[in-house]
């Protein structure tokens, strides 16, 4: 099993917004890079989308920890099996978030892959502290 982790970063928000807004799969969209996703679609409860037209990831949350804790994994067609963590923490009326994923990954491809995800796990949370924080 891989694991990749994103930065920590602080949101300017209390941990109760974040957790709603992370707990909702429609808000994922805002998190991803646009300019490398194609044919999203979503629900509260599922998403799917595009890589640079490349592969199908789809996702669906799993379960939670009331704001604490989202965990979202790998749905149908997804080209690999994964646990994403999201991991949040009161910080004086802010919160640190920061995302884990576990990757069921052969050795060939997570030569491939790694990197982009952990560079997609950190721009997600630089997108968290940007959607959530003040002034967006």
């Amino acid at each position: 099993m891989t694991r990749i982790e994103s930065k920590e970063v602080l949101i300017a928000a209390n941990d109760k917004v974040c957790f709603d807004f992370l707990m909702d799969l429609n808000n994922y969209q805002l998190l991803l890079p646009k300019d490398k996703i194609s044919d999203w679609k979503s629900d509260e409860q599922n998403c799917s989308f595009k890589i640079q037209n490349t592969y199908k990831l789809s996702m669906k949350y799993s379960e939670s920890e009331p704001t604490s804790k989202i965990l979202v994994v790998s749905g149908e067609g997804s080209p690999f099996s994964f646990d994403l963590y999201i991991n949040l923490g009161a910080d004086e009326g802010s919160t640190r978030a920061q995302l884990v994923c576990h990757a069921d990954i052969n050795p060939f491809l997570k030569m491939m892959v790694q990197k982009p995800l952990n560079n997609l796990f950190d721009y997600m949370a630089d997108r968290m502290v940007k959607v959530l924080g003040p002034g967006e």
